[in-house]
Order: structure tokens, then C-alpha cells, then sequence
């Protein structure tokens, strides 16, 4: 699998306060197992293949990237696939959905109540009746071998950064890269759920699962959620516009978007500080159900800090 490319990102908002900012583009590694998919499926589809296993079954909701990043890899490397979806089936299939499904992905719904219970050993015994022996994949791809995938990452970097910046929803992601980071660099997550403050304890954990204790250079951004997982108020969507007027790239909202305007708002604030060398991991593309949003600049990220 290729290296994803750095990128410079020259913006005046950030010039201006002394701050630097690459993107590391993970979503370019791979036209279908895109960014941090990749880099947290590398090792379980290995372990799956060494444990004799042919199906993978793992979790999401309607519109996960990681749902249609399983059935993909899946398709290339000849697993069977099982996507357990959250919630009831609706017809027609959304485009996530639709293209997990001719990926070959059988897809299985569970009311959300079950769902919150799905790691349970009743419901997965449940699962293993239904569908046969499988290799388990977490809902949204984080474990232990997810988190070697990840701490890959920093290593790619042939530059003197002091920051890596990435979106949070499970941890994984942010658990692997600070674990992979050089001695005085620090990693920053952004978690786009309201109430991300279990990611301190989950990210923690993860890296006890991954390599016997945590690395003690990461934290939890939790102020630029916006509402809640998948929410996109008007200031964000003007985020996401003014950045594509500026920069000619399209920010994937639910993860990515939230994270570069808490970079910038944290950038005008100082609490990222001058002379910052930075690096945001965009860890996915924009889904196929995302339009590019009228461009406005309906509020500043300066005006999110503190507020949330």
C-alpha cells in the first residue's frame, strides 16, 4: 500500500499567527480501504487469514465509512462479509449501504437497543448462529492490532513536526499515532461525539491492549463536536465551503471538517501556539452522499472556542 502524501496547507489565518499546518493524506492511500480504514483493517486481516478464518463481520451505522472500507477489503482479499447495521432497514439502500452491498457485504440490522449491546456475548452468540464462524472487527475498527496499524503513521513523516492533529470517534486512530510519535511531539484528537470525554479513558486502554501501558503524550479535544455525531450546523457547512474556495479540497464533514476548524479556532485563540508545526491527518474522502456545500463564511472558528 502506498504512502500517503504530505501537503502544505498556506493560509493566512494560520501565517498570521505563526502556526504551519501539512495535511497528511490519508485519504488517497487506496480508492476504496481509504485513510485510517486502512492503516486499523492491515493487521486484523492478517490475523483473520492466520486464524483460518473467511468471514469478517463488524459493525456500523447507515452511513459508516468503515461499513463500506470492511466490505471492500473484503471483495479484494477474499473474505465474506457481514455488516451489522444500527437501526432498521430502509429501502432503497443509501449509497454507503448500497455500495457495501455490491462489495458482497450481507447486511443484518439491529434495533438500536440491541445494538448498545452488541459486544455482549448473548448477542454475538446470537450473531454466530445466524452467520457461522467469523473473525470480529469492532465498530469502527479499534483494537489492539487497529492501533499497531495506526502508530505506523508518524513514521511516514519526513518532517520536524511538534503536533499531529486527528478526528476521534473511537480512539483508535489517536491511540496508534501518539504511540508512534518521536520524543517531544505531542498528538491533539478531535472528537466529533458531545460528551467525548470517555475518550480519555478509551484511548488509554487501548494503547494498555496495544503496548502495556499508555504513551502519555495525547489528549482529547471535545469543543468542536457541533452539536453531536453527524451534526452540521450552519457554521460548519460555511467552514466547509470558504476551505474549498480557498484550498480547492473538499473536507469530509462528519470527521474531518470538525477537526481543521477546531485547528484553526485553536490556532486564533493561541491555544495553539506560535511557531507550531503542525500536521492534520485527514483520515477519510468525502462520502458519496456528500455534495460540496454552498461557500459562506457565516462565522469565524474563533467564535466556537469556549462555547462549546
Amino acid at each position: 500500500m502506498a504512502v500517503s502524501p504530505l501537503q502544505e496547507i498556506h493560509d493566512e489565518r494560520l501565517s498570521e499567527r505563526g502556526v504551519r499546518l501539512w495535511l497528511k493524506r490519508d485519504d488517497l492511500i487506496d480508492a476504496h480501504i481509504t485513510g485510517n480504514k486502512w492503516r486499523k483493517l492491515k493487521y486484523n486481516l492478517a490475523a483473520a487469514t492466520e486464524s483460518g478464518h473467511d468471514t469478517l463481520l463488524t459493525f456500523g451505522g447507515a452511513y459508516s465509512n468503515h461499513i463500506r472500507a470492511v466490505a471492500a477489503a473484503g471483495h479484494r482479499f477474499g473474505f465474506a462479509t457481514v455488516g451489522v447495521i444500527r437501526g432498521e432497514e430502509r429501502l432503497p439502500l443509501n449509497p454507503s449501504l448500497a455500495y457495501a452491498a455490491d462489495q458482497g457485504m450481507r447486511l443484518t440490522y439491529l434495533d438500536r437497543g440491541t445494538y448498545r449491546r452488541k459486544t455482549d456475548a448473548q448477542v454475538v452468540d446470537t450473531l454466530k448462529r445466524e452467520w457461522g464462524d467469523f473473525y470480529l472487527i469492532p465498530e469502527g475498527g479499534s483494537n489492539a492490532l487497529a492501533v499497531r496499524g495506526c502508530a505506523e503513521l508518524p513514521h511516514e513523516i519526513d518532517l520536524d513536526f511538534d503536533l499531529i492533529c486527528c478526528p476521534s470517534g473511537t480512539g483508535g486512530t489517536l491511540a496508534g499515532i501518539a504511540a508512534g510519535l518521536a520524543p517531544g511531539q505531542r498528538a491533539l484528537g478531535f472528537s466529533v461525539l458531545k460528551g467525548g470525554e470517555f475518550l480519555n479513558e478509551d484511548v488509554a486502554d487501548l494503547q494498555i491492549q496495544a503496548f502495556g501501558r499508555p504513551s502519555g503524550n495525547w489528549a482529547v479535544q471535545t469543543g468542536f463536536h457541533f452539536g453531536g455525531f453527524a451534526k452540521k450546523p450552519p457554521e460548519l457547512t460555511a467552514f466547509i465551503g470558504d476551505f474549498f474556495d480557498r484550498h480547492a479540497l473538499i473536507l469530509e464533514w462528519i470527521y474531518v471538517a470538525k477537526m481543521m476548524y477546531g485547528i484553526f479556532a485553536l490556532a486564533e485563540s493561541g491555544a495553539i501556539e506560535p511557531g507550531t508545526r503542525c500536521v492534520a491527518v485527514i483520515t477519510g474522502p468525502p462520502g458519496p452522499e456528500q455534495a460540496l456545500d454552498a461557500p459562506g463564511r457565516a462565522g469565524s472558528p474563533g467564535e466556537l472556542v469556549g462555547r462549546r
